[in-house]
């Protein structure tokens, strides 16, 4: 990494399939702008991510808790709304996971203990450090991307397995 660089971040953005699901995103040319979060917590996150961080995609509800894809944020936090309450982010689809990763598989693998989304399950944005994030993507066999932005050559995490 080059002196000034960030480091990439790792996320997790959940959605009701029925409100904005993986088939919405990948019909809307594959971007969408992330907003109606209102919880504080999830907010303040959002507003940590930068440009080119990658979250995974996730399907909340009754029946299909599961990691389905990944998105990078193309767009910072950015107000919707005059009173400055209301945020997003814009994010655009890298790719659908090979195999969806689903919570109860994810709770019984030793290597997620501790993992935010177990501990704070209502929270419809959370971080994920780079082991789990590794480990998702391990179980999930890696993500198809739609388009290859290599940087440098570089061995990437978002590369498929």
């Amino acid at each position: 990494m080059s002196e000034g660089e960030e480091e990439k971040q790792y996320w997790l953005l959940k959605t009701e399939p029925g409100e904005w699901s993986w088939e919405d995103q990948r019909a809307n040319e594959g971007r969408s702008k992330w907003d109606g979060v209102k919880n504080k917590q999830a907010q303040k996150y959002m507003k940590s991510m930068k440009l080119g961080d990658l979250c995974f995609f996730y399907h909340s509800g009754n029946k299909s808790r599961r990691i389905v894809g990944v998105v990078s944020v193309i767009k910072e936090w950015y107000f919707t709304d005059d009173d400055e309450k209301e945020g997003a982010v814009d994010v655009k689809e890298v790719g659908e996971m090979n195999r969806p990763v689903d919570l109860k598989e994810m709770k019984g693998e030793d290597g997620l203990k501790g993992f935010v989304l177990f501990k704070q399950p209502r929270l419809s944005v959370v971080p994920v450090p780079d082991n789990i994030w590794d480990k998702l993507c391990e179980i999930g066999g890696g993500f198809n991307k739609e388009e290859e932005e290599d940087e440098e050559g570089e061995d990437s995490k978002e590369a498929s397995v």
